[in-house]
């Protein structure tokens, strides 16, 4: 009970134990005098309230320390809340004939209830954090986004500055193991940070290489597969945290008090490491937080290592393919040539299109454009023998009807792979180019005080499909007309339909005397769309006077 000085005037045995104040140290005394580590502030706001309006207060929570709290000393290592929760419920006192005497205080220690509540919440938080990082994490197979996601998700849930870094032979495809004083090559691929500049210039930056010495923390992580803590931590920590002592102060300067590193584990393999500081939350890495950031880790490794198996696998698909394709001089039997090759993005795998130029006998001149359907190395590859297939038969002077006979039989065995071809064979002597098409969108011509146009050719069916008869058309081809030849990537996208992008195309071809090489580059920028994830093969020829 308090008076209406708000002093005690009454307390039970169970307030005295909560308190850890006997009964008699209470009396005369404020709850400020008795309990300066709780919200007195506020209690005694409340009473007041409570004494002027007599509505009562019910079940408000206050959170601070009671000397019964003080000893022994809990340690706040072990991840307790040192703080105890009191729910305090006020009631006005007046006698018979309504004269305020006073407060009646009632307290329930919910401390347990609170505690338990915290502890839900948080679990709530980390199933969240987790449900979270399941979506946001390999959103696409490239290594360094996927790492950015990792990152992104980690700060500022889990830590306020986040690095992912990778061993460097790791990126590279090779498996490695560290000996005790081996120290690590590490390929930095995201760094994260909630308002911690200083900290964010400790780290290297991404896409750096750097050697770790095995004295580091991250190293140990990444050496042994186990995580790394200091849940407090002092300058001396600070040295094997930090790249350097420069990067050491900008830490400390940061406010650097608690380290994790994680390791990145995926199929028995230690890719790298999440590194974790915190800055700005006061509280230390526990060990909920141990256990949270391995789940992450966890996830995330399957995803890195997807992305970097396959950006090794791209890598080697499009080496492959940049090998088959040809280099040609600009100058060839009548005609002046020009092209380019662009693969597909990079989260995209490799294509099958290519293109070729052949000197034939008596200045003739064969142009291909092809395109294998499917992509990868199996693509690639089918492409290659393909290419090297037309180089053959294109010796012999087929007929382009004829040619395209013989590398549909060939396709036929190439494990189902079918491709689409447009061969070309150019004879200055006569002006004209003889043209069979299996497939393939048709070729422009750009004419000097004509309009630009797509040449009318039987489309014939795709190399591969077996049992159908190609033919060969001639076209006029005089000094100064140009051929463009190119494969789907250049103008098929999602949201336009195709007659509105070839219509663009022959817009672009406006003018009969632009240099080859500059008209190349204006189909490619104007033409290839963002969202087009395919290649592009561009073969541009102009007939020369003889």
């Amino acid at each position: 009970m308090l008076d209406t000085g708000l002093r005690y005037v009454s307390v039970n045995p169970a307030l005295e134990r909560i308190d850890g104040v006997p009964a008699g140290e209470h009396l005369g005394r404020t709850v400020r005098d008795v309990l300066p580590l709780l919200d007195a502030d506020a209690l005694e706001e409340a009473a007041r309230e409570v004494l002027r309006t007599g509505v009562p207060v019910v079940d408000r929570p206050t959170t601070g320390r009671t000397p019964a709290d003080l000893d022994p000393n809990p340690n706040p290592d072990q991840g307790q809340d040192p703080d105890r929760t009191l729910s305090v419920s006020l009631y006005r006192l007046e006698d018979a004939r309504d004269t305020v005497l006073g407060v009646a205080l009632s307290v329930v220690d919910v401390t347990d209830r609170h505690r338990a509540g915290v502890e839900a919440e948080a679990a709530r938080r980390r199933l969240a954090l987790i449900a979270d990082a399941s979506a946001r994490i390999g959103t696409t197979l490239d290594l360094e986004r996927t790492a950015d996601e990792l990152a992104d998700v980690a700060v500022p849930e889990l830590a306020d500055v986040a690095a992912v870094d990778l061993l460097d032979a790791v990126v590279a495809g090779r498996r490695t193991s560290l000996g005790p004083s081996e120290p690590a090559v590490i390929r930095a691929l995201a760094v994260r940070a909630a308002d911690a500049p200083d900290a964010l210039s400790a780290a290297d930056p991404p896409g750096r290489t750097a050697r770790y010495s095995p004295e580091r923390l991250v190293t140990e992580c990444v050496r042994t597969g186990r995580p790394v803590m200091v849940a407090r931590v002092e300058d001396e920590d600070l040295a094997r945290i930090a790249r350097s002592p420069e990067a050491a102060g900008l830490l400390a300067r940061a406010g650097v008090h608690s380290y994790l590193a994680v390791p990145l584990i995926a199929r028995g393999e230690v890719l790298g490491a999440l590194d974790l500081k915190r800055t700005r939350n006061p509280l230390p890495f526990g060990r909920d937080d141990v256990l949270l950031a391995r789940e992450l880790a966890a996830r995330a490794a399957v995803q890195i290592d997807n992305a970097r198996w396959y950006q090794n696998a791209r890598g080697t698909a499009l080496t492959l393919q940049r090998s088959l394709l040809p280099s040609h001089p600009p100058v060839t039997g009548g005609l002046e040539v020009a092209s380019r090759y662009q693969p597909a993005g990079a989260t995209t795998e490799v294509g099958g299109d290519w293109f070729d130029v052949i000197p034939l006998a008596d200045d003739k001149t064969a142009l291909v454009v092809g395109d294998v359907m499917g992509s990868g190395i199996d693509a690639a590859a089918t492409m290659g023998r393909l290419r090297t297939a037309t180089t053959t038969l294109a010796a012999l002077d087929l007929d382009p009807a004829v040619l395209l006979e013989h590398l549909d039989r060939i396709a036929s065995g190439l494990d189902h792979f079918i491709a689409t071809c447009l061969y070309v064979v150019h004879d200055p002597r006569l002006g004209r180019c003889r043209i069979a098409n299996a497939g393939h969108l048709p070729p422009a011509r750009v004419r000097a005080g004509h309009p630009p146009e797509l040449l009318d050719l039987p489309t014939g069916a795709p190399l591969g499909v077996g049992g159908v008869a190609f033919s060969s058309t001639d076209v006029g081809l005089g000094p100064g007309d140009q051929l463009v030849l190119y494969t789907d990537g250049l103008v098929e996208t999602r949201s336009h339909s195709l007659d509105e992008r070839l219509d663009l195309l022959l817009t672009l071809l406006d003018d009969p005397a632009r240099p080859l090489e500059e008209l190349c580059d204006l189909l490619l920028r104007a033409l290839h769309h963002p969202d087009n994830h395919d290649d592009v093969a561009l073969l541009v020829a102009r007939a020369r006077a003889r």
